[in-house]
């Protein structure tokens, strides 16, 4: 959650960054009436129970009539007193929850507006010209049928539409793609992470996923359990209710993990392939930093994203997203878009959120420097989905016969493969 300082000291700042994300300010106002609502309960509770105290002690001096008076009195001042503790939780929880209702304040940099209204930063590498090369470019369906790497047929019939089977090369595609994520990591300093996939409600509410995501969510009915729709989620708790020496940081962890989504609002989106399915596996960079060093640690993870990219030999742009299409937690983002050729146009494959000190306030993570104690940041990072990573290589480096060239940075995690060739006739 953001600071109840600004929202108190500055509410014309919170309103112009709810503005910015095409938000009613209108929350801004319920706040801060509970806010005053909130201290005049407590401060009615502390009036009443300092009442309580003090006639308990005239109680045990007084006798005869004016005892009798005083226990009339007390027991009164007891219903008081409860009734009053009352209000105040009430009035403690309207304030919490409009608090947490507020997303971050978005970065002075992101560009205002909502999904179409990105700033693209930089464009990397060229998009192949097939038809130069005197060929039409196959989907990653038919590539993957033509490969024997990915069976969408008898995944729908497992599991249900947006499931799928890697299969054959497929499966070492994912293999080979995990593990020069998690070597490109380790070589950075980053600690190598299994998390677990399912959750308790605070680390969901901690990151934000049961906000304006709440809907992507599956929660394991009959149990307070939820599936994660990315390791972000067990990495931001994973230090919760600590105090970090500031002298640790930035604490980096690169975790390997199932996501699951449900997708509810993508309706008659991308249902052809494995560009947006309920289930996928992720390499997430997660950071713990000070709020001083923060930006800097998002320029830095980008950097990372990039060179993944860059050894995959794809042509992508890096854009800045706008504040409306920003997630609860995030100040800024930076997503990077693959070139997809059947498609004509980018896709995402990775992003890159700077957090600030939203999860931590609400997962009471501080960090110690010179004696004082304050939340610290966290920013997360896609290093690879491996779906839309096998898309865009696929697609990338195919050739007329149905082949697909292996960049030579993947080469290696491929006992060396230069080429992955069909095991189907085209």
């Amino acid at each position: 959650m953001i600071d109840p300082r600004i929202l108190r000291d500055d509410p014309d700042r919170v309103r112009a960054a709810q503005a910015k994300r095409g938000l009613s300010g209108d929350v801004v106002d319920r706040a801060l009436a509970a806010d005053g609502a909130r201290r005049s309960a407590i401060s009615a509770f502390e009036s009443r129970r300092a009442e309580q105290k003090q006639l308990g002690k005239q109680v045990a001096r007084a006798q005869g009539d004016e005892r009798a008076e005083l226990l009339a009195r007390t027991k009164a001042l007891a219903a008081e007193v409860k009734e009053a503790e009352a209000a105040q939780a009430a009035a403690e929880e309207e304030w919490q929850a409009l608090l947490m209702s507020l997303p971050n304040l978005a970065a002075e940099e992101a560009p205002e507006g909502g999904e179409d209204d990105f700033i693209v930063l930089e464009e990397i590498g060229t998009p192949r010209d097939f038809a130069a090369e005197g060929f039409e470019p196959r989907d990653h369906v038919e590539l993957g049928r033509l490969l024997g790497a990915i069976d969408l047929e008898r995944g729908a019939k497992v599991s249900g539409s947006r499931f799928y089977f890697l299969t054959g090369v497929g499966a070492q595609l994912e293999r080979a793609l995990v593990a020069m994520a998690m070597d490109q990591a380790a070589e950075a300093g980053f600690t190598e992470v299994i998390p677990p996939s399912l959750v308790r409600p605070r680390a969901m509410e901690g990151t934000g996923f049961l906000g304006q995501a709440a809907d992507d969510v599956y929660r394991i009915e009959g149990e307070e359990l939820y599936l994660v729709g990315t390791s972000e989620v067990p990495m931001a708790a994973y230090h919760s209710d600590e105090v970090l020496d500031a002298e640790t940081l930035p604490l980096r962890y690169a975790a390997f993990s199932p996501c699951f989504r449900k997708e509810a609002g993508s309706h008659g989106k991308d249902t052809k392939g494995i560009i947006r399915v309920h289930w996928f596996d992720k390499v997430e960079m997660f950071v713990y930093s000070t709020l001083e060093d923060a930006d800097a640690e998002h320029q830095r993870l980008l950097g990372w994203e990039k060179q993944f990219l860059d050894k995959l030999e794809l042509a992508y742009r890096v854009i800045d997203v706008a504040a409306g299409d920003l997630g609860l937690s995030a100040i800024r983002k930076f997503d990077c878009e693959a070139w997809i050729p059947t498609q004509g146009k980018y896709r995402e494959l990775t992003s890159t959120s700077n957090c600030t000190e939203f999860q931590s306030r609400r997962l009471d993570i501080r960090v110690r420097r010179d004696g004082q104690v304050r939340p610290a940041a966290t920013l997360n990072g896609t290093l690879t989905a491996i779906p839309r990573a096998i898309v865009a290589l696929l697609e990338t480096h195919q050739q007329a016969d149905g082949s697909v060239r292996v960049p030579a940075a993947l080469q290696p995690y491929l006992g060396g493969r230069e080429v992955l060739e069909p095991v189907t006739r085209p």
